[in-house]
């Protein structure tokens, strides 16, 4: 996959590296010249130096060839208008946008643009470890309505099948972890002692999902 990155900083240079590492065709578009010291000595993709709303640096990259930018630079505004232009302009196939104000966020979601704000991302991450100690929360679905928390089975579970942690459209099993392997659980799979649980749980029921496993309320 082809990939344009607009921003060396600290996220963009990390997604670039990721990228680089796994295979992918990674130019990185920075108008600092010195924010690519960022990027590691095993990056092998391009660097174009430049504004990425630019329509000649953005040329240079690639753009009318990407499969893929993302723009991730300090400026909201630049951000936004960079990826605006790859997607209704040069019609890149996707297009993501990290923001730090999440109400522009959720404005541009709305208008079918991906967006990802580490603000509101991270405020919500925070809010979930400091009231549910004892659930790992690993990811965060929309605007905090869901979450995917993972737990070691507790001793009451033991012997009990999926079904019973299971509430309709509030709680469900999504994977479960034994002997360092994961599987796809069914109903009436039962838990082992050593299991680690992936649950996808609506926000509501955080408190209703630690009084199934026995877990102090804090």
């Amino acid at each position: 996959m082809k990939v344009i990155i607009m921003g060396c900083g600290r996220i963009g240079s990390q997604v670039s590296e990721l990228m680089s590492a796994q295979g992918h065709d990674v130019t990185v578009i920075d108008h600092d010249s010195n924010a690519v010291d960022r990027l590691g000595p095993d990056f092998k993709g391009r660097i174009v130096h430049g504004l990425g709303f630019d329509r000649n640096v953005l040329i240079e990259a690639g753009i009318e060839r990407a499969d893929a930018f993302v723009t991730a630079s300090s400026s909201d505004n630049a951000n936004i208008v960079a990826a605006r232009i790859a997607r209704n302009i040069f019609r890149v196939p996707r297009v993501v946008a990290r923001l730090y104000d999440p109400r522009r966020a959720e404005v541009y979601q709305r208008l079918g643009l991906t967006t990802i704000s580490s603000t509101n991302w991270g405020a919500e991450r925070i809010y979930q470890v400091l009231s549910h100690t004892d659930l790992d929360v690993l990811y965060i679905f929309g605007r905090g309505e869901v979450s995917l928390v993972i737990v070691e089975a507790p001793s009451q579970l033991i012997g009990k099948n999926v079904a019973q942690l299971s509430v309709p459209g509030e709680i469900a099993v999504v994977s479960i972890t034994r002997n360092d392997q994961a599987f796809l659980p069914v109903r009436g799979t039962e838990f082992k002692e050593g299991d680690l649980i992936h649950l996808s749980v609506l926000s509501s029921a955080m408190d209703r999902l630690e009084e199934m496993l026995g877990l102090e309320r804090r």
